[in-house]
């Protein structure tokens, strides 16, 4: 029996302990027994409700959905952003001369009769207020009339603010009270040969649709120019070249960049004589001569320059150089100076041919006076001239002509 005991007693605290250790630990011995144990499915729950909460919602993107955003690129955004500011112009301009036999006719037997002639172009507003850039070959020279139409199909009436025949623009302003969405200029000067060039306009009276017709092609070339035709007054300088299509109708309307900003006016396509039709060579006015000419278009009505040169000139011809055996180039012959003017003060005398302003090669009257309205009063002109058939350089400084006291 003592025996019996003693073996009791010694397995009991063995016994104790082993049960004690299958028991589960708490986090906090402090705490009572109405605490939950620990459960692994009990954090697995919270895990849920914090993602609930979240409110993750991942939708997968189809190839539906990533050919859409492919779609929508640099041209499209651009587009989008001059779109509203792109106007078609209907111009109408009395013609007082008959061309055809048959007008001959009309007139003998019907005395004058005055027949209008409707040009169609494109322009782009430029201001909220309304002002509108297009070439001033499709206003014509003495407009009676000016129609403009947004893209919408809404119609105003517009009035001429002023025209330059030179360079072939024309500012106009629409007779409404109403805000208009408008597109700003681009700097020219940092055009990048190879961008993205987009043509916007209304060719071949297309525009009834309520949307201006689109174009894309990249800058070909810059500073291109064309030789003064002695029989058209305009002159074309410093162009843009692209091959963005521009058919008839374009002319007028905004050459936009990727950022939706313009960077000349469509003005002409060049053939080669090869046909009248499109051929890759399309040409722009930039805008930053466009900006300062229709700069004193807004406030003077018309271009004039802000300094005086100090003297007057003529091109040459045949007979000049016959008569007064001046050496055979083209360029201007100096006719006379104004001793208080810039060109006095630089050198220049009568009988002088001035062969170059600035980096260009003059080619008659016409062109030097579209070089000349590159220059504003205070800057410095380069002039290349022949005098006893030696080349001479002189720099002029123009101003204001000073009066003789």
């Amino acid at each position: 029996m003592n025996a019996k005991r003693i073996l009791i007693f010694s397995i009991l605290p063995v016994f104790l302990i082993v049960i004690q250790s299958c028991e589960p630990m708490r986090e906090n011995p402090s705490e009572g027994a109405s605490e939950p144990p620990f459960s692994a499915a009990f954090v697995e729950n919270e895990e849920d409700t914090i993602l609930k909460d979240l409110e993750i919602a991942e939708t997968p993107i189809t190839a539906k959905d990533a050919i859409y955003e492919s779609r929508n690129n640099a041209i499209t955004n651009a587009i989008e952003k001059a779109n509203n500011a792109v106007v078609s112009i209907m111009a109408t301009e009395q013609r007082q001369h008959f061309d055809s036999l048959h007008d001959e006719l009309v007139r003998f037997f019907f005395g004058e009769q005055s027949r209008d002639n409707s040009n169609m172009g494109s322009g782009f507003i430029i201001s909220e207020d309304g002002l509108v850039v297009t070439n001033q070959h499709v206003i014509g020279n003495n407009p009676t009339e000016i129609m403009v139409v947004t893209n919408i199909g809404e119609t105003y009436e517009a009035k001429l603010i002023g025209s330059d025949e030179l360079t072939d623009l024309a500012l106009l302003q629409i007779k409404s009270d109403e805000v208009f969405e408008f597109v700003e200029f681009s700097d020219s000067d940092e055009i990048i040969v190879g961008e993205w060039a987009i043509a916007m306009g209304n060719p071949f009276g297309l525009f009834e649709d309520g949307q201006p017709t689109v174009t894309v092609g990249v800058v070909s070339a810059t500073n291109r120019d064309f030789r003064a035709n002695p029989n058209n007054p305009r002159i074309y300088i410093d162009m843009i070249q692209t091959d963005a299509a521009i058919n008839r109708g374009n002319s007028g309307g905004p050459l936009l960049n990727s950022e939706g900003k313009v960077i000349g006016v469509n003005t002409f396509i060049y053939t080669g004589g090869t046909s009248a039709g499109f051929v890759g060579l399309s040409f722009a006015i930039p805008s930053n001569r466009v900006d300062r000419i229709i700069s004193q278009l807004l406030t003077r009505g018309s271009v004039v320059l802000d300094y005086d040169p100090g003297m007057e000139f003529t091109s040459m011809t045949e007979q000049l150089i016959y008569r007064y055996r001046l050496p055979y180039v083209r360029g201007l012959l100096v006719t006379s100076i104004n001793k208080n003017g810039p060109a006095y003060e630089c050198g220049i005398m009568p009988g002088d041919v001035i062969v170059r302003i600035g980096d260009e090669r003059v080619i008659s009257e016409m062109h030097a006076w579209a070089l000349l309205r590159d220059y504003e009063e205070g800057d410095v002109m380069y002039i290349e001239l022949l005098r006893d058939n030696e080349l001479y350089k002189t720099e002029m400084m123009l101003r204001q002509k000073i009066s003789a006291q």
